[in-house]
């Protein structure tokens, strides 16, 4: 049996067609990206990054990196005088100008085209030129413009970001892309994108060599160079990706494995150490008890990950102190006591388990998407650079050659050598909470995968508790009396929330998955995959 889930149903059909045909899970997953990247295009793309999780019961596990990083041209005090306030839900930090949100210089060297090459290398059966392949004929005969697509377009996020109906149009050949007679398409409409195509065909047929050392790159170097963007022919040139282990931990006796610093590893892990302390199971949900754990697990590890995280390249982080249980314990004692443990956003994802055993979680994005595309080339660049802290001296501040915070969180549990769960999601700073409590659901509530992402949920980034609509108004006024500001939000799926993607293994074999309603989404399997 095999299965794979992601919010773009056409692209999880694909996958499972790759696996039909004898491809396994990482073979799918590629296939799959690229497919996201054409009908997903301000989501994740060729101009983006992520990280992959890959777990092979013969060969065990690797973590594959491909960040965005910053351009060679980049000073770590360029935007101190222009800074104005980090972004109310902790994505990002507000400048004058929005230089770091939209255009050039927001964006960081791209990773996904190496990061799925390497994977697919290393783990996969089928030839790069037949995982890009299927994406092609879509970006060239056009597919319909979805809901959600639209939806994205129309969408105003607030003070902290630019509208995004202005961000797909901030350069002309973005906007020739994503208008249509002088309007954004309507949902329904076909969209085109033919320069996407011909560069889809050329890295099938020349390698990732021609994105990063070939005449895709030197376009991308000299239209970056034009426009005062910081990244460098050299800078492209030089880009790998890094192949690790995953961060490693444990929760009620399962073996968790998930994406260590800079992603979202290490802060679930921490949530997860601090929650093991209390029977979940016996609150239910939702209920104000078990909010409340929820919300002092959140607010514990967002107040680490804001002092502490960053790219271990650069940075030294403590890992094995923060995820140390007995460190956890204390926290829970300061709690138990009446005190406090401590006083936007745009990707996608996919999770694969085919009949061998291979596992991928995939999450792989654009950030927020920068606006920007090369005249000629076709598709959309990442706005990586608008997490980096503008402020010097910081753990995230600004350097050549770094990677930034990323919430990004591909995560497998595993009971002994058996694989359980396989999850991720998107949605920014939002991802680690969703994932947490995708797996409390799971583990402790004994929820199916549908149950289990559908499920109302909270978020706490430091300030106001964010409830779902379907949280009941006395759980809000219990979190209140325990001395939180609660924003109880209008929509009952509410796509501020992160979006995750999940695969549950059963003891026999049997494997069940769910996409997050509050995106298109859906889960593709066979019985009878080989």
């Amino acid at each position: 049996m095999a299965i794979i889930v992601c919010p773009q149903p056409r692209a999880a059909e694909i996958g499972l067609d790759v696996m039909r045909r004898g491809g396994n899970a990482v073979d799918a997953a590629v296939t799959c990206a690229f497919v996201q990247g054409v009908i997903d295009p301000q989501m994740c793309g060729i101009g983006g990054c992520g990280v992959m999780l890959v777990h092979s019961p013969q060969a065990g596990d690797a973590l594959f990196e491909f960040y965005g990083t910053a351009g060679s041209r980049v000073r770590e005090d360029q935007w101190e005088r222009i800074f104005i306030r980090e972004a109310a839900d902790r994505y990002g930090y507000v400048l004058d100008g929005w230089v770091n949100d939209v255009g050039y210089k927001s964006v960081a060297v791209p990773g996904t085209v190496a990061g799925l090459h390497e994977a697919l290398t290393r783990f996969g059966t089928i030839s790069w030129e037949q995982a890009i392949e299927p994406a092609i004929p879509l970006a060239r005969h056009g597919f319909p413009v979805t809901g959600y697509m639209h939806g994205y377009w129309t969408t105003d996020y607030g003070p902290d970001v630019v509208p995004n109906a202005e961000r797909i149009q901030a350069t002309p050949e973005a906007k020739s892309i994503y208008t249509h007679d002088g309007r954004l398409y309507e949902i329904g409409e076909v969209m085109v994108q033919v320069d996407l195509a011909r560069t889809l065909e050329r890295l099938a047929g020349e390698g990732p060599d021609v994105f990063y050392r070939g005449e895709i790159a030197d376009a991308i170097a000299a239209d970056f160079a034009v426009n005062g963007g910081f990244i460098t022919k050299e800078d492209l040139a030089e880009y790998r990706v890094n192949v690790t282990e995953p961060i490693r931990g444990s929760y009620r006796g399962l073996q968790v494995a998930a994406a260590g610093p800079p992603a979202g590893g290490l802060t679930l892990l921490q949530m997860l150490n601090f929650l093991e302390g209390y029977d979940l199971r016996a609150h239910g949900w939702p209920s104000t008890e078990s909010a409340r754990l929820l919300v002092e697990a959140m607010a514990w590890a967002v107040a680490d990950r804001e002092l502490h995280v960053a790219d271990p390249r650069f940075i030294d982080v403590p890992t094995g102190a923060l995820v140390d249980k007995q460190y956890a314990a204390a926290a829970r004692e300061v709690v138990t006591a009446g005190g406090r443990a401590h006083d936007r956003p745009e990707t996608t994802h996919v999770c694969v388990v085919d009949d061998g055993g291979n596992a991928v979680s995939l999450t792989h994005t654009l950030g927020s998407a920068s606006g920007v595309v090369t005249p000629g080339l076709g598709f959309g660049y990442n706005d990586y650079m608008n997490c980096f802290d503008p402020r010097p001296g910081r753990p995230n501040s600004l350097r050549p050659g770094k990677t930034r915070v990323t919430m990004m969180t591909p995560t497998m549990v595993f009971d002994g050598h058996r694989l359980r769960v396989c999850v991720g999601a998107p949605g920014g700073t939002k991802i680690v909470t969703g994932v947490l409590q995708v797996l409390v659901n799971v583990i402790d509530h004994e929820m199916s995968p549908v149950e289990a992402v559908s499920a109302a949920r909270v978020d706490f980034q430091g300030d106001v508790v964010q409830a779902e609509a379907r949280i009941p108004r006395v759980v809000c006024e219990g979190l209140e009396q325990a001395g939180y500001a609660v924003n109880r939000r209008t929509l009952s799926y509410d796509s501020y929330f992160a979006r995750p993607q999940l695969i549950v293994a059963q003891p026999d074999g049997f494997l069940s998955g769910a996409s997050d309603p509050r995106k298109d989404g859906g889960a593709a399997f066979d019985t009878e995959t080989r």
